[in-house]
């Protein structure tokens, strides 16, 4: 699964510590979902969603699909 989390976060000016704390999840756990180390569980990719005002599927997107 790719995403586009550092994206968002960068577009905010937040530090992956800031989106953590937003979120109530480690730094390490953000940095882990960025980097594709980790796929958040579904409570945690709809309180991704819910910070960043976006769809689920605007922001995590299967590997190989087509997104812009």
């Amino acid at each position: 699964m790719t995403n586009r989390l550092r994206v968002l976060r960068a577009e905010r000016a937040w530090s992956q510590a800031e989106l953590a704390d937003r979120l109530k999840v480690s730094r390490q756990t953000v940095n882990a979902i960025e980097t594709g180390k980790y796929d958040p569980s579904l409570p945690l990719a709809f309180a991704i969603a819910r910070v960043f005002q976006q769809p689920i599927e605007e922001i995590f997107h299967p590997d190989g699909a087509n997104h812009a």
